[in-house]
């Protein structure tokens, strides 16, 4: 059996992509499938797989499969990825922008594609919570919880570079707290009013990831609840700059050096209008042998 492929990465988050459903399904699982292909040693490599599907709600459907072979409810820069591989794919004369709806199981994302630049609006995000208490490595300490399409824990430290991401972010991913669908674990630190630096230990990939987008659009929201909550006027707080897409922006420093854009509208404690921008882009082609 032979599966085409795409091999396409945004922000150091990288995926195999396929439309070919038919050919997996009648051979193997796609749980699976995607186990083997994202083996970084005897596979492809890579932290996702996602498959392109017809969609009778939006112009097309992604499925996600963690490197494990879970399906996950959303991908953020998968979701930019498979915007911009949709995009390349229609041969038409407007090439340099498009609007693509994509169909996930968190519900409709939009994406517009501009060149290698891809921009998605997400889902508002729901089940917010801040200063949980938590027991991790017999050490007490304080998170905060929020559902951008997928489940987030959010930690707030400082020397972000020393932080043990794997260790801690394993205890806290399988914690009783998050049982049973287990969280993505964001650990934050602000650099100045309107930026932050983001490491994540991404769910299902179980291994610290060199971006997350839905982890990025994480930590900007929590980082906005902390400071209306907390009431902060400090430098490393609100008013944000105004940005492109919504009203407010931060910027998102990730592990694989790009910076990704976070944009919102704030009501009280409700978050609507948030889109994630950056790049995406398309490393090559091939055919996997199973």
């Amino acid at each position: 059996m032979k599966i085409s492929f795409t091999k396409m990465v945004a922000s150091g988050n990288d995926f195999v992509v396929t439309e070919d459903r038919k050919q997996i399904t009648e051979n193997r699982s796609l749980t699976s499938i995607s186990r083997q292909i994202c083996d970084r040693k005897f596979g492809v490599g890579a932290d996702g797989l996602l498959l392109l599907e017809k969609s009778k709600k939006a112009d097309i459907r992604m499925r996600i499969f963690n490197a494990d072979g879970s399906e996950a409810e959303m991908c953020g820069n998968g979701a930019r990825c498979l915007a911009l591989y949709s995009a390349r794919k229609q041969r038409t004369e407007n090439r340099k922008q498009k609007k693509i709806n994509i169909e996930t199981k968190a519900g409709i994302i939009e994406s517009v594609v501009e060149a290698g630049n891809v921009k998605i609006k997400l889902t508002d995000p729901k089940d917010i919570k801040t200063d949980i208490p938590l027991k991790v490595n017999n050490r007490n300490i304080k998170v905060n919880f929020i559902n951008t399409g997928v489940p987030h824990t959010v930690v707030f430290v400082e020397g972000i570079e020393k932080i043990d991401v794997v260790s801690i972010g394993k205890s806290i991913r399988y914690h009783n707290k998050f049982a049973p669908a287990g969280t993505n674990v964001d650990f934050v630190e602000i650099i100045n009013k309107d930026s932050i630096r983001v490491r994540t230990y991404e769910r299902g990939v179980e291994d610290e990831t060199l971006a997350c987008g839905t982890g990025s659009v994480a930590s900007a929201l929590i980082y906005a609840v902390r400071c209306t909550l907390r009431n902060e006027k400090s430098p490393l707080c609100p008013p944000f700059t105004k940005g492109g897409m919504g009203d407010l922006q931060v910027n998102v420093y990730t592990k694989g050096g790009e910076i990704l854009k976070v944009y919102f509208d704030k009501a009280g404690s409700k978050f609507y209008n948030i889109w994630l921008e950056g790049k995406a882009s398309i490393v090559y082609e091939g055919e996997y042998y199973v």
